[in-house]
């Protein structure tokens, strides 16, 4: 736990994060209601669909043609199923997208429940829904994902995440588009559970690092130069 621990705190996007988070917590045990544990509930809930859908449509999307694109979607994403223990790449590097993120939604929140509840408490339940509730939640999602990438020894709990994990990085990347422990019921609600005889049948050994890509697709050589890393997927950097 320790060294996954240290990658977390390391992680740029929850130091971000942390001050709103503390800010929006405080503000709730001071002038929250405790209904409002509710809008807590519901922010770590929606979170689970962010994560699941972010990573399934955002980040598993057709690999886009202009160079450019291609390569803040391979820091983003793909240069991790390539090279998936090297810790800098486990997140993007735009570490303040979480929390631009949050605050949009935080304001489209308070906008829809202000003529239900006031302004005031329409701000403070959308900031706890978000900056504590889906927060929370984010950081759990980071904290099982880091668990399954690193070599550490691991108990019952750290084996279910990275064998479940791991399956959609060398097995099938088109299933398995949920880390977060326990939200394996969103892969069966949209019909993209792991299955073994279809991660079988799309199994190519080429081509499994670089989700479908031909290795040598000059997107890929270029992008891996642009972020300094080895001209071959999986193996370690100097």
């Amino acid at each position: 736990m320790r060294q996954t621990l240290s990658v977390l705190i390391r992680m740029g996007s929850l130091q971000r994060l942390a001050p709103f988070t503390i800010a929006a917590l405080m503000a709730g045990l001071i002038w929250g209601a405790p209904w409002m544990i509710l809008a807590v509930l519901y922010g770590a809930a929606v979170q689970v669909f962010v994560e699941y859908g972010m990573h399934r449509f955002l980040y598993h999307r057709e690999p886009p043609q202009e160079q450019g694109v291609f390569n803040a979607l391979y820091r983003a994403h793909i240069g991790h199923h390539e090279f998936p223990s090297d810790p800098e790449f486990f997140t993007g590097d735009d570490h303040w997208f979480p929390v631009r993120f949050a605050a949009t939604s935080v304001v489209l929140h308070t906008l829809a429940l202000w003529p239900l509840m006031g302004l005031a408490d329409a701000a403070l339940a959308a900031s706890l829904a978000i900056f504590v509730g889906s927060a929370s939640a984010f950081a759990f999602y980071e904290y099982c994902h880091t668990l399954a990438h690193l070599n550490v020894p691991k108990g019952w709990f750290g084996q279910r995440v990275t064998r479940s994990h791991l399956a959609h990085h060398f097995q099938d990347h088109d299933a398995t588009f949920h880390v977060t422990f326990g939200m394996g019921w969103i892969d069966r609600l949209f019909g993209t559970a792991h299955d073994p005889e279809t991660a079988r049948a799309r199994y190519d050994r080429a081509t499994i690092l670089s989700l479908g890509m031909d290795p040598e697709d000059l997107r890929l050589v270029t992008a891996r130069k642009a972020w300094n890393l080895p001209a071959r997927p999986g193996t370690k950097r100097a």
